[in-house]
């Protein structure tokens, strides 16, 4: 279960690809066995990773970051929040944190970014894990496209009405009831200044287009990867884990954990940080 304890360190901007992205650097105490680059999805921010976070970082350099229109980082309609978007400001981080080939752990749609940076715009990755990723046709719940086909509408929400629903959207993604402070660490974002007009502004940028571009090249995929999937993920069902597998190189392991839902490092991140552990001690 999470703590109330902070974390993750405060964020460090860096202004990559015309916006403010708020990064984060765990360092060990003894020298790094590698580097580690988590990516978030949606709505999350890198606070999703906080606990996996500070267990790699016992002795790998771990590198967080949240997407532009997420969590810390420059939010609003002048900033870009589509897919092949961020998959290039994550290459520029890259090249920022002078990383040349990490590892890379991704979920949601943090999979399809670091796929899209890897295989439309070159970076190379010591190896890939991919949790629970948004790539392979079909994704989105009903909600999800029910908002993306009304987001002016929903943009205009009363604030307690806003609130509730991104709550139930959050909690929809979990298969187990967490404590309320870690909910509301997951929807404080959306609910302070600016962040209704956020919510509905990445949910409209998100388009099967940028996700079709990535999923036809997954054969191309140059470096290890492993697959992790909750058991009971109501957003996207498990087999999809096992059609991402058939798709990729050297047909990949599959990690599932039981009773988790979609939001596998936020459920159990110790489950995830030992599977983590293991791929990177012992590919």
């Amino acid at each position: 279960m999470l703590t109330h304890e902070p974390l993750l360190p405060d964020p460090i901007p860096v202004a990559v690809g015309g916006a403010t992205v708020a990064t984060r650097v765990l360092e060990p105490t003894e020298q790094a066995r590698g580097d580690v680059v988590l990516c978030h999805g949606t709505p999350w921010s890198s606070q999703v990773w906080g606990r996996v976070a500070r267990e790699l970082g016992r002795d790998h350099r771990v590198f967080l970051w949240d997407m532009p229109g997420y969590g810390e980082s420059e939010k609003g309609p002048t900033v870009a929040t589509d897919l092949r978007t961020q998959a290039e400001r994550l290459v520029s981080l890259l090249g920022v944190w002078d990383l040349r080939r990490p590892h890379v752990v991704a979920h949601d749609i943090g999979g399809a970014v670091a796929l899209g940076a890897h295989l439309l715009h070159g970076a190379d990755y010591a190896d890939l894990f991919l949790w629970d990723i948004v790539t392979l046709d079909p994704w989105g719940s009903p909600f999800f496209r029910l908002v993306a086909e009304n987001t002016d509408v929903f943009a205009r929400l009363p604030p307690d009405l806003h609130s509730a629903l991104v709550r139930g959207y959050v909690t929809g993604a979990l298969s187990r009831e967490l404590p309320d402070r870690d909910v509301d660490a997951l929807v404080s974002p959306w609910t302070a200044p600016g962040g209704q007009a956020a919510f509905y502004l990445q949910i409209a940028a998100l388009s099967a287009a940028d996700t079709c571009a990535v999923a036809e090249k997954l054969g191309a995929t140059r470096c290890p990867t492993r697959i992790g999937w909750g058991r009971d993920d109501p957003w996207i069902p498990l087999r999809q884990a096992y059609e991402l597998r058939s798709r990729l190189p050297d047909h990949p392991d599959v990690v599932v954990l039981d009773d988790v839902g979609h939001l596998t490092p936020y459920e159990n991140p110790a489950a995830v940080a030992t599977a983590l552990r293991a791929w990177l001690i012992d590919p």
